[in-house]
C-alpha cells in the first residue's frame, strides 16, 4: 500500500533548491533549509503522535503477524503524512508532494541506517541544510570549529545552512575573529584552551582587570581617579552650575540631570516648594516653603468696589459682581437699586428755539 501522493524523482530536490531567494523586504520568508527542517519536525511529531497506535481492526496480534508490525508499516507512514500539512498550507503541501518518495524510501529502507531524518533528508539528500557548526555550500566548519563555533560566545554566519561565510558575530562583551577576547568595559574572568568568559567591569571603569572600581585601567566619562579608585564626579558641585536658573541639578553615577523647579519658585536648590530660592509674585514663604497668598483674606481689601466678591486663585485673585448685580465703575449695584436709579434719572426737556 502506498500513500496517494506521487512526484517524479527528478523533481525531488528542485522545489527547495530552485525556489527564488527571499525578495528584499519580504519579512520572515522561510529559507529552503527552514522549510525542510519544518517538514522534518512535523514528521517527527507525527511519529510521536502515532507511537502507541495499531491497525485498529480489533485483533492486533493477528494483524501484526499477517500484515507486519504497525510500527514499521506503510499505514502508519500514511497517517503521519496525512497529518503533516494543513489543507490551507500551500507551500507545505507542495513540498510534501515533491518529496514524498524520499520520505517513503527513508521510512521503509533507510531508517535504521540513518536514524536522524534531518541529517539524511535535509543535509545529505536535498543538500539545503548543514549540520550545526558548519556553513555554506560545502558545509565547512565555522570559525572556532563545529563543536564550539565562535568559542561559544557568538553566532557563526550561516550556521546550519548552505549560506553565510562562517564569520563570527560576537555576543555583547566579546570581540575578535573567534569571539575569545573581551571588549572595553569587560574583563577576562576565565580563559583556557577551550573556553573564554568575559565579565562586565564596574560601571566606573572604561577598562579593567577585575570587578571593582579599584580594578579600573581607565575611568569612564563622569568618573575620576582618586586614591587608586574611580570615583563619581559631582557635576552639580561645579563652580558654574550646569543647569538653567529655572532648574536644579541632580547628581547621578557618572552624570547628572537637570530637573524643573516647582512652579512657585524663582530659582531653586531642589525639588518642591520647600527648596525655592525666592517665591514668585502671589506666593510667600510660609513654614519653610512658598505658599499661595490668599489676597481675599488680607486686612486690606483686594476688591474695593461696593458689594464685590473676591475669589482667590493660585498666585492671584479675581473680583466679580454677584449674579444679577449690575457692574459699574465703582460698585456692584443690586437689581432693585438699579431699576430705581433708572426711574429717578431726570428727563431732559426738548430744546426750544427763540422766536
Amino acid at each position: 500500500m502506498h500513500p496517494p501522493r506521487r512526484a517524479a524523482l527528478g523533481l525531488l530536490p528542485l522545489l527547495l533548491l530552485l525556489l527564488p531567494p527571499p525578495a528584499p523586504g519580504a519579512a520572515n520568508k522561510p529559507t529552503p533549509c527552514q522549510r525542510c527542517r519544518g517538514l522534518v519536525d512535523k514528521f517527527n511529531q507525527g511519529m510521536v503522535d502515532t507511537a502507541n497506535k495499531n491497525f485498529g481492526g480489533g485483533n492486533t496480534a493477528w494483524e501484526e503477524k499477517t500484515l507486519s508490525k504497525y510500527e514499521f508499516s506503510e499505514i502508519r507512514l500514511l497517517e503521519i503524512l496525512e497529518g503533516l500539512c494543513e489543507s490551507s498550507d500551500f507551500e507545505c503541501n507542495q513540498m510534501l508532494e515533491a518529496q514524498e518518495e524520499h520520505l517513503e524510501a527513508w521510512w521503509l529502507q533507510l531508517k535504521n541506517e540513518y536514524p536522524d531524518l534531518f541529517e539524511w533528508f535535509c543535509v545529505k539528500t536535498l543538500k539545503v541544510c548543514c549540520l550545526p557548526g558548519t556553513y555554506g555550500p560545502d558545509c565547512l566548519e565555522c570559525q572556532g570549529g563545529s563543536q564550539r563555533p565562535c568559542s561559544g560566545n557568538g553566532h557563526c554566519s550561516g550556521d546550519g545552512s548552505r549560506q553565510g561565510d562562517g564569520s563570527c558575530r560576537c555576543h555583547v562583551g566579546y570581540q575578535g575573529a573567534l569571539c575569545a577576547d573581551c571588549m572595553d568595559g569587560y574583563f577576562s574572568s576565565l580563559r583556557n584552551e577551550t573556553h573564554s568568559f568575559c565579565t562586565a567591569c564596574d560601571e566606573s571603569c572604561k577598562t579593567c582587570s577585575g570587578p571593582t572600581n579599584r580594578d579600573c585601567g581607565e575611568c569612564e566619562v563622569g568618573w575620576v581617579l582618586e586614591e587608586d579608585a574611580c570615583m563619581d564626579v559631582d557635576e552639580c558641585a561645579a563652580e558654574t552650575p550646569p543647569c538653567s536658573a529655572a532648574q536644579f541639578c541632580k547628581n547621578v553615577n557618572g552624570s547628572y540631570t537637570c530637573e524643573e523647579c516647582d512652579s512657585s519658585c524663582v530659582g531653586c536648590t531642589g525639588e518642591g516648594p520647600g527648596n525655592c530660592k525666592e517665591c514668585i509674585p502671589g506666593y510667600a514663604r510660609e513654614l519653610g516653603q512658598c505658599a499661595d497668598v490668599d489676597e481675599c483674606s488680607l486686612a486690606a481689601k483686594a476688591c474695593v468696589r461696593k458689594n464685590e466678591n473676591c475669589y482667590n486663585t493660585p498666585g492671584s485673585y479675581v473680583c466679580v459682581c454677584p449674579d444679577g448685580f449690575e457692574e459699574t465703575e465703582d460698585a456692584c449695584v443690586p437689581p432693585a437699586e438699579a431699576e430705581v436709579t433708572e426711574e429717578e434719572s431726570p428727563t431732559q426737556p426738548p430744546a426750544h428755539e427763540d422766536l
